[in-house]
């Protein structure tokens, strides 16, 4: 065994404090992704009524929610822009422990929020700052989160590891559709539409202060440490997103690609399906979060052994058959949804998120491999949140509108296919990297600046 390898593997982590770093980093994650999706499933259920004019279409007051609700995902890339600068500059764990807070804090107050019927267009307004404020934190959430994890892992366990916090998004997920199937079983319709909501977003609260403390005690990645003690040390050397599109821009394309059928087939799964079983069949709300409760636990459970599978058989070939598979999703999902079979219903949407984390577990892992450390997390940020516009943004958007303009579930279909085509396209075009090191990696980069420095010089 020669040296290096010696010394890489001398420098792993022991499996303790590796799942310390998971869990700080998957209660945060639980915490943010709670509010953000609380609002995505409020979306679906209750602001198209409780904050916007009747228009005399249900399908009218849906689209105007999923408008505002797109204004999170349009403040991700600021937010991402923002706080991967912080991030890179100072820290993973003071980035995280800042986002927590802001998230926490615009949705207890959307809880707190007047309807249209008391206030007019100032409800929407004041609900679409708080959505704003909200996306801007979380856009800052994923990247550090998942490095915060990534930076810590063994080189041939990183996509095992850096997949749980993947996995405390369905968890996060999972209790914002909890609190809300609870509420709905024990108020009537009328008190859940009036107040009942409310209880998700002010419980928002509690698990902050939770997620807040657990961050308080988590430890910055050796290998970070070690970037920003260099990137001190030489002045010459810089960070963030402007560097990262300048001396990385192919793998900021690749890591959109990547993102792009992944994010929309999630929102399509759990936001529209919502939309077309509530409209289409008039189909009882709390049966619709008990398929979604359900279906979230299975994707809780399937993340980690996918990420496992891709530090064994490589990134692309997970990714790959991950993207595959989500492009049949539509034309057996919408057939199994017309049934209103309630075990049909529960395995089309949960059939459809295990499809979903067979590109969602490698994903941290992929991007962790595309960018040096010193600009690591602009570079992961970037990629994704970007990415959130053009899909997740617009995905429950656009297929709210066909279902009307058309009346069919096909449109829709064939919108996953094309998303899949291009994820697909951008797996390929990656370099397989399975049990690299990040050191190696920053060497790389290290090398090729002393390179262009050098040049500079004797021009």
């Amino acid at each position: 065994m020669d040296s290096p390898t010696r010394a890489r593997q001398s420098a792993e982590p022991p499996t303790n404090r590796i799942r310390r770093v998971v869990a700080a980093s998957m209660a945060g994650t639980v915490v943010e992704w709670y509010e953000f999706f609380l609002y995505a499933t409020a979306a679906s259920l209750v602001f198209g009524t409780f904050f916007f004019p009747s228009s005399g279409s249900q399908l009218d007051g849906i689209i105007a929610a999923f408008v505002t609700y797109a204004v999170g995902f349009v403040a991700r890339p600021l937010g991402g822009i923002v706080f991967g600068q912080i991030g890179d500059r100072f820290g993973r764990k003071p980035t995280l422990q800042a986002t927590i807070i802001i998230v926490g804090a615009a949705t207890f107050l959307m809880g707190c929020l007047p309807g249209f019927a008391s206030v007019g267009y100032w409800a929407p307004a004041m609900l679409v700052a708080l959505r704003f404020i909200q996306g801007f934190a979380v856009g800052g959430e994923w990247g550090g989160a998942v490095l915060l994890v990534a930076e810590q892992s063994p080189d041939r366990r990183r996509a095992f590891w850096s997949s749980w916090p993947q996995a405390a998004v369905p968890v996060g997920n999972l209790l914002a559709t909890l609190v809300l199937l609870i509420t709905s079983f024990v108020l009537s319709p009328a008190a859940f539409l009036d107040w009942g909501w409310r209880i998700a977003f002010w419980l928002s609260a509690v698990i902050v202060l939770v997620g807040f403390w657990i961050r308080r005690h988590v430890e910055e990645a050796p290998i970070f440490l070690e970037a920003k003690a260099q990137v001190e040390q030489e002045k010459a050397t810089s960070f963030g997103v402007v560097e990262v599109l300048r001396r990385y821009p192919k793998g900021v394309v690749q890591a959109m690609g990547v993102r792009f059928a992944e994010n929309i087939v999630y929102y399509i799964v759990v936001s529209f399906s919502i939309v077309y079983l509530k409209v289409v069949h008039s189909y009882d709300t709390s049966q619709l979060l008990l398929a979604l409760l359900i279906a979230h636990v299975v994707h809780f459970a399937v993340i980690p052994p996918l990420g496992r599978l891709a530090d064994r058989v490589g990134r692309r070939p997970v990714y790959l058959a991950g993207a595959i598979l989500s492009a049949t999703w539509a034309f057996f999902a919408f057939p199994m949804f017309d049934t209103l079979n309630p075990v049909m219903i529960v395995l089309a949407v949960t059939i459809g998120l295990v499809f979903h984390a067979g590109m969602y577990a490698p994903q941290p892992a992929v991007m962790a491999e595309l960018f040096p450390t010193r600009m690591r997390y602009s570079g992961v940020s970037l990629g994704a949140q970007v990415t959130a516009i053009l899909a997740g943004s617009l995905a429950p958007i656009l297929a709210t509108q066909w279902l009307r303009d058309f009346g069919s579930w096909l449109p829709i279909a064939l919108y996953i296919v094309a998303a899949c085509i291009v994820t697909s396209i951008a797996v390929l075009s990656l370099k397989e990297t399975r049990g690299i090191s990040l050191r190696d990696i920053d060497a790389a980069d290290a090398a090729r600046t002393a390179e262009r420095v050098g040049a500079k010089g004797s021009a």
